[in-house]
């Protein structure tokens, strides 16, 4: 290729007698028109560029079609790769619970934790160690107490935290 101006003129020349060829090959590999527009246009911008080593060994057409057909392929290969987007029915049930409760079990949990920094430190320690899941005798040996000690520490803490949050609400 000699010149810009030459290269104008050859791709004036292939969009003028090889656009309904280029836009029927994007036709048979990309079936979503807004896809197809957007090929037809790669497969332009291809052309462009892959006019520089544009010879004349094979006809324009030849060359144009050659250039299409290996657009779209790649063009293929790269939608074969992408993942496949599937519209989701309005009724979908999420699994997640909705925003409100989610607010309010926050709310709760707040609450709660304020309360219990209302008890006294020996009841806070029990019932800190009930919620995490450990039994009367694993309390028993953390504390250093009896287990039957342990076991009235959280009752009496549960009793009092049942009454401050039903007292009030706490801030």
């Amino acid at each position: 290729m000699a010149t810009k101006a030459a290269k104008e003129q050859l791709f004036a020349e292939v969009s003028a007698s090889c656009t309904r060829t280029i836009t029927r090959i994007a036709f048979t590999h990309e079936s979503d028109p807004m896809l197809r527009r957007e090929l037809v246009q790669d497969i332009q911008l291809a052309l462009w560029i892959a006019l520089d080593g544009y010879r004349g060994a094979a006809s324009l057409k030849t060359f144009a079609t050659s250039v299409a057909q290996k657009r779209c392929m790649s063009h293929v290969a790269r939608r074969a790769r992408e993942p496949r987007q599937v519209a989701l029915p309005v009724d979908l049930p999420c699994a997640a619970p909705p925003p409100d409760e989610v607010a309010l079990r926050n709310e709760q949990k707040r609450r709660l934790d304020a309360s219990i920094q209302l008890l006294p430190v020996p009841q806070r320690e029990a019932i800190v160690l009930c919620f995490e899941g450990f039994s009367y005798g694993e309390m028993a040996a953390i504390l250093g107490i009896s287990a039957n000690a342990v076991m009235l520490r959280c009752q009496r803490a549960k009793n009092r935290l049942r009454a401050i949050m039903e007292r009030r609400p706490l801030i």
